[in-house]
């Protein structure tokens, strides 16, 4: 027994006749009723009976048509659902967003992916890139932004910001009226990081090693704007994308250009290479890898 088999059912019990069912589902009628013909032997029971002209259902075929309305019911409903998510009317998509992303590049592309697409909902997760990277290649989210390099044999992506470090100092720190500062004159300086989800964490630390020096880290914390406070404050020095730096209160602190080296910060749009990706994912990085290509976000 199948979904067509109840579809006929239903439909010669709603029309009285073989025939007008037939024409109902764009069948001829030999071939209905080989089709009820063939579910009776499968089943061992009859369905219906012929009393003169009027066809009849047998207690069986009571049984079937009972329980057959709800399940064409759930039928239509899937099939209808099914076809929302195919033309992108539902379905959701996981996305992960380390702070600094999310507040300062997104929130107009939110905007507009919605009034686009109404019926996806996106459920936003908000981690460091580290984090995010993790739960991307385990599956747990569908689509994620990501701090370079990452692994391409296993992600797959697309450019979203091309950035640098500067560094964060209160007005009144001896450094702060400089046009330029070497990561090596901060080697005394205190150290305000993100915390270790995030990857400029290690990235900092790795190139404090590689001169020569071992940083002291004093505070740490997975929010920017507290980071950009505390070195305003003169808690330590602190190391921020320059489009960050751009929203601090000049009153309290100093964003100065980190040489010696240049730390990059280019985040990236990342997916898994293998495994499902579903029609409103697609469409999310489709729509962002346009948009992103089209504007200065």
């Amino acid at each position: 027994m199948d979904i067509r088999h109840l579809q006929c059912i239903t439909e010669i019990v709603r029309l009285s006749s073989f025939t007008r069912a037939a024409e109902s589902m764009h069948v001829t009628q030999p071939t209905i009723s080989k089709m009820i013909k063939g579910l009776e032997n499968e089943l061992n029971v009859e369905i219906f009976v012929r009393d003169g002209k009027q066809v009849k259902l047998t207690d069986a075929g009571e049984a079937i048509v009972r329980h057959a309305g709800p399940i064409l019911q759930l039928f239509d409903g899937l099939r209808t659902e099914l076809n929302d998510i195919t033309y992108l009317n539902k379905g959701s998509i996981r996305i992960g967003l380390p702070p600094m992303a999310g507040s300062s590049f997104f929130p107009p592309v939110f905007k507009q992916f919605q009034e686009r697409y109404p019926g996806i909902r996106i459920r936003m997760f908000e981690n460091g890139a580290v984090k995010i990277g993790e739960d991307l290649a385990a599956g747990r989210l569908d689509v994620g932004v990501v701090l370079l390099p990452i692994n391409s044999e296993v992600f797959d992506s697309f450019p979203i910001v091309q950035d640098r470090l500067k560094v964060v100092l209160p007005k009144a720190h001896r450094l702060a009226d400089r046009r330029r500062i070497e990561l090596a004159e901060l080697a005394d300086e205190p150290f305000i990081l993100f915390d270790n989800d995030f990857a400029l964490h290690e990235r900092i630390l790795a190139e404090c090693r590689a001169i020569g020096f071992e940083p002291r880290v004093a505070y740490e914390s997975s929010q920017w704007d507290f980071i950009g406070e505390m070195a305003g404050e003169g808690l330590g020095v602190a190391m921020l994308p320059d489009s960050i730096c751009r929203s601090l209160n000049p009153d309290k602190a100093r964003a100065v250009p980190l040489v010696n080296p240049i730390i990059p910060w280019e985040l990236v749009m990342a997916w898994r290479r293998e495994g499902y990706l579903s029609l409103a994912a697609r469409e999310w990085i489709r729509f962002t890898r346009k948009l992103f290509t089209q504007s200065s976000l």
